[in-house]
C-alpha cells in the first residue's frame, strides 16, 4: 500500500467517524433562538440624523424669497394638511421642512415664477411621546428635539422607591404602532454604562413602566387599545382581550389569535371560536411577560407574528430568530 493510498483510508475513516459523532451529538430544538446582543435595540433606535417630518397640529411659517406679502403662518390640521391661497388644500403631514417647501412650490408654479419655498416649524406640537404606568405624571409629553427614552421617564416623574426617593425602573416596554414592542431592561443597561439605555424614540411611541409587583402580558396587532396589560390571578385570554377594547374590523369574524413567548420563540395559537365554545373548555394559561396578537384576517400562521414583530425581544435577553424555526 502506497503512501497516497494510506492518507486516502485515513481520511474515509476520519471523515466517517465526524459523521457518526454528529448522528450522536444532540439535536437543537426548534425553535432555535441565536444570540446577537443589542442588535435589536439598535435596528428599534431611529438613526440619530434622521430628519424630523411635519405632523398634525404642528405649527409652521412659510417663507417666500423676495416675496414677503407671500409668507404664512399656519397651523397642520388634524387631517394633516394646509390651505394656501391659491393652492388650496395641501397633504404636508409626514413630510420634511425641504420636501414640504418643494410641494408648495409645485402646488404655486401655475401661478409665480422661480419661487423658492422655506417651511420652519415655530412650534412643535406632533412630535409626541405617551409615558404609562408606575410614573408620577402618566400622559403625553411634547419634544421640540429628537424624543428619548431617558428624557421622556424624567419628564413623566420616575416612581419613588421605598424611601420616596425617584428610582430608575428596572425595566419598560416601548410600543410602536400597533405591531412592534421591545422591552428595555433599563437599570441594567445604565449600570453598565450602555448609551442605548436613552434610547432615541419615534412620534407617537408609547412608553410602559411596570409596578415592581406588577406582572402583565403585551397585546398587539387589530384590538382597540393595544400595549400592556397587568396580569392577574384570575386573568382569562378573553378577559386580557376584552382590557385592550376588543378586535378592530380588520381582525375578521374569526380571528386565529397567536400567543408568543419572546423568552423561546414558543408560539401558540387559538382560534377565537374555540376560546368561546363551552363545549371546547379551553384552559388557556398565560404567562407574564408573553405576547398576544390579533392578526388581520388573513394571516393565521403562526410564523406571521414571529416575522412581522421585530424585534420581539427584551435589552437584556437579545435573539434573532433563524429562517423557518416554526
Amino acid at each position: 500500500m502506497n503512501r497516497l493510498t494510506v492518507i486516502a483510508c485515513a481520511l474515509i475513516l476520519l471523515w466517517g467517524s465526524c459523521e457518526l459523532g454528529a448522528q450522536d451529538a444532540p439535536q437543537p430544538r426548534d425553535p432555535q433562538l441565536l444570540p446577537n446582543p443589542l442588535v435589536a435595540l439598535r435596528s428599534f433606535e431611529p438613526a440619530a440624523d434622521e430628519e424630523y417630518r411635519l405632523g398634525k397640529g404642528d405649527e409652521i411659517t412659510v417663507d417666500f424669497s423676495g416675496r414677503t406679502e407671500l409668507q404664512a403662518k399656519l397651523v397642520i390640521g388634524p387631517d394633516g394638511r394646509i390651505t394656501l391661497p391659491l393652492a388650496g388644500d395641501m397633504m404636508l403631514s409626514g413630510l420634511t421642512r425641504p420636501e414640504a417647501g418643494k410641494a408648495i412650490e409645485g402646488a404655486l408654479a401655475s401661478y409665480y415664477n422661480n419661487l423658492a419655498v422655506q417651511v420652519t416649524v415655530t412650534k412643535y406640537t406632533a412630535n409626541r411621546i405617551l409615558v404609562l404606568g408606575a410614573v408620577a405624571n402618566p400622559g403625553m409629553i411634547t419634544f421640540e428635539g429628537t424624543p428619548t427614552l431617558l428624557e421622556a421617564l424624567s419628564r413623566s416623574g420616575m416612581e419613588a422607591g421605598p424611601n420616596k426617593v425617584s428610582q430608575i425602573p428596572e425595566r419598560c416596554a416601548i410600543y410602536r404602532g400597533q405591531d412592534q414592542v421591545v422591552w428595555v431592561e433599563l437599570k441594567k443597561l445604565i449600570e453598565s454604562g450602555n448609551s442605548l439605555a436613552d434610547l432615541r424614540l419615534r412620534r407617537d411611541d408609547v412608553i410602559y413602566v411596570p409596578s415592581m409587583s406588577e406582572s402583565y402580558v403585551s397585546v398587539l396587532g387589530e384590538v382597540q387599545k393595544p400595549g400592556a396589560v397587568p396580569l392577574r390571578s384570575t386573568s382569562t385570554l378573553a378577559g386580557v382581550l376584552a382590557e385592550s377594547g376588543g378586535f378592530t374590523a380588520k381582525a375578521g369574524n374569526r380571528p386565529h389569535i397567536q400567543i408568543v413567548d419572546p423568552a423561546n420563540g414558543v408560539s401558540r395559537v387559538i382560534s377565537f371560536n374555540d376560546l368561546l365554545n363551552p363545549a371546547k373548555a379551553l384552559e388557556i394559561t398565560l404567562r407574564p411577560g408573553e405576547m398576544i396578537f390579533v392578526p388581520q384576517t388573513g394571516f393565521a400562521r403562526a410564523t406571521y407574528v414571529l416575522e412581522r414583530l421585530s424585534p420581539l425581544i427584551t435589552a437584556g435577553t437579545f435573539a434573532i430568530m433563524t429562517k423557518g424555526v416554526l
